[in-house]
C-alpha cells in the first residue's frame, strides 16, 4: 500500500497560535527561514527516494518562486494552503474565495500547470464552515485535505455540494477509549513516543486505510526564532524539535510513500486521465465567476469540530450563503 506524506509549507511566524494583527504587520521583517528549511526536506526525500505533496502556502509563493519550481522539478506535487493563513472560520465565504483564488492563481503562475489541491491553515473545515468547501469547487480545487478528526482514518470520500463534488483526503486518526485523535502531525508526531505512534500508525494501515500524514516545514527547524505566546501554545510547538528530522527519516523507511496524486486512486486517474470522476458539473482550473448556492454534504461524509479538540465526528450539513 502507498501512503500519503504531505507538508505545509509555510514560515515559523505564521503559526495560528501566535498570530495577532500587529504580528502580520511585520512579517516582512521576521527572519525567514522557510527556503532553509524546505531545501532540507527536498534532500531527505532525495536520500530516501520518496515523492511528496506540498501544500505551499501563496504569501511564501510570492516570494520564493524558485523554491516553488524546484518542488515540482523534483516530482513533487504541489497543492494549495490558501494564501495569507487566515484560519477559515475567521473569513466570509467572499474573503475565503479571494484568498483561494488569489493562492491558486500564484502557484500556477509560477508553476504554468494546474494546482488541484487544497488544505485549510489548522484544517479549519468543519460542519461550521462546510460553506468552504462548495467555494473550493467553484475556483477550480479539485482535492481538500483539511477535515480533520472527521471519523475516517485516511480515507477518500466524495463531497457534494451544490456547485459539484470535491474528493476529500482525510488526514489519519485513530480512535482511542471513544475519542478520535490525530496521528498524522498536528504536534503528536513529535509529542507521542515513537514507538506509540509507530503502532497507531501500523494499526491504521492494518485496518486497510493508506496513512495520510502532514508535517510542517518548520518542524524541521529546531533552531528557530522563539516567539512569545501562551505557555501552551508554545510548547506544542517548540516541544522536541530536535527529534522531528531523525523521526521523519526513521518513518520513511518504515512504510511506502507517495504524493496524494499517486498514493490515492482517484487522485491517479484525474492526474493521468485529465478527467472528472467526482466532479457532477464543468470547471475551468481558474473560475473568475462563481453563482451563488448553498452546499449540502452527502450523508456518507462526516466532518468533525476543528482543531480544538479530539471529538468523535458528526454529519454535517450546511446552507451558508456568501455575503
Amino acid at each position: 500500500m502507498i501512503h500519503c506524506m504531505t507538508f505545509d509549507i509555510e514560515e515559523h511566524f505564521h503559526v495560528s497560535a501566535f498570530d495577532s494583527p500587529m504580528r502580520r504587520r511585520h512579517w516582512n521583517q521576521f527572519e525567514s527561514r522557510v527556503q532553509g528549511t524546505t531545501e532540507r526536506l527536498l534532500d531527505i526525500l532525495v536520500k530516501e527516494n520518496v515523492r511528496a505533496t506540498f501544500f505551499v502556502l501563496g504569501w511564501v509563493a510570492e516570494r520564493h518562486p524558485e523554491l516553488v519550481r524546484r518542488i515540482a522539478q523534483m516530482g513533487h506535487e504541489v497543492a494549495s494552503l490558501g494564501y495569507s493563513h487566515e484560519l477559515i472560520s475567521a473569513q466570509t465565504p467572499q474573503q475565503f474565495r479571494e484568498d483561494v483564488r488569489k493562492a491558486k492563481t500564484v502557484l500556477e503562475d509560477i508553476l504554468a500547470q494546474p494546482v488541484l489541491g487544497y488544505r485549510a491553515p489548522n484544517f479549519t473545515i468543519t460542519q461550521e464552515t462546510s460553506w468552504a468547501l462548495r467555494i473550493l469547487v467553484e475556483e477550480g480545487y479539485f482535492y481538500d485535505s483539511s477535515v480533520s478528526k472527521s471519523g475516517a482514518d485516511g480515507s477518500c470520500q466524495c463531497l457534494s455540494t451544490d456547485a459539484g463534488t470535491l474528493w476529500e483526503i482525510t488526514p489519519s486518526t485513530i480512535q482511542i477509549a471513544g475519542v478520535r485523535m490525530s496521528v498524522a502531525g498536528d504536534g503528536y508526531f513529535r509529542l507521542l513516543p515513537y514507538g506509540l505512534l509507530l503502532r497507531s500508525l501500523k494499526r491504521v494501515e492494518t485496518d486497510g486505510h493508506p496513512l495520510v500524514m502532514c508535517l510542517r516545514s518548520w518542524e524541521l527547524d529546531p533552531d528557530q526564532p522563539r516567539m512569545s505566546g501562551p505557555l501552551l501554545s508554545r510548547f506544542r510547538h517548540y516541544v522536541n524539535l530536535h527529534k522531528t528530522e531523525d523521526r521523519l527519516i526513521h518513518l520513511l523507511s518504515e512504510f511506502r510513500f507517495g504524493p496524494i496524486r499517486e498514493a490515492i486512486a482517484p487522485m491517479r486517474f484525474l492526474y493521468e486521465e485529465g478527467a472528472e470522476p467526482c466532479r457532477t458539473t464543468a470547471h475551468s482550473p481558474r473560475t473568475k465567476r462563481a453563482p451563488r448556492a448553498s452546499v449540502s454534504l452527502s450523508r456518507t461524509s462526516k466532518l468533525g469540530r476543528g482543531s480544538s479538540g479530539p471529538r468523535p465526528g458528526k454529519n454535517a450539513t450546511s446552507s451558508d450563503q456568501e455575503e
